[in-house]
């Protein structure tokens, strides 16, 4: 690695050390009690809303999948069980379980996060300003529980230049059933 590289990953591990999410008004808001309710999505189909109570979250999730998910958290670049990982399969909400993205539209885009240019369903997903860092960034959700996943940019491959760049932390991956002896991260992993 050359030295300007190592002075940018350590630049920006320090910016994401600093400021470790986005501002508190943008991330999730936390319910009373647990529920599953039906809400309309961009495409006008009714699809299920899933709120949990912390406690369910805290017990469901790990520290660092908590901190990432439900505080707006970030991890170090690099550092994600998925950032490298080119396993067959789907991408899945670590929190709720909707399916997010597919195997087939992961990149490696050099950031040092599980990245895709597109996902399984727009309409599981919900874009969000977020002001935190001082720029403007579009913030990407769980559209069913709102969990924090990262942030999209509009620098990515075709067929769609963008570039969801997602935190590990907040994916869980499915295999693909008919694809054997993937080399799979262990879901304990952080």
């Amino acid at each position: 690695m050359n030295v300007v590289k190592i002075s940018f990953i350590v630049l920006l591990a320090a910016i994401i050390a600093a400021t470790n999410s986005c501002s508190s008004k943008n991330c999730p808001p936390k319910d009373k009690s647990a529920s599953k309710e039906n809400v309309q999505a961009g495409d006008g189909k009714m699809k299920d809303k899933v709120v949990m109570t912390d406690d369910q979250l805290r017990k469901k999730l790990t520290p660092e999948q908590y901190r990432i998910t439900q505080k707006c958290g970030t991890e170090l670049p690099f550092t994600g069980k998925y950032y490298n990982f080119k396993g067959k399969g789907k991408y899945v909400c670590v929190a709720c379980g909707k399916e997010l993205f597919h195997s087939d539209t992961k990149y490696d885009s050099g950031s040092g996060w599980p990245s895709f240019y597109e996902p399984a369903d727009s309409n599981d997903i919900q874009l969000l300003k977020d002001t935190s860092l001082g720029i403007t960034r579009t913030e990407v959700r769980c559209a069913h529980c709102a969990a924090h996943l990262g942030h999209v940019f509009n620098d990515g491959p075709p067929p769609t230049g963008l570039r969801f760049c997602i935190n590990s932390a907040a994916l869980k991956f499915i295999p693909d059933p008919n694809v054997p002896d993937q080399n799979i991260p262990d879901p304990n992993d952080k």
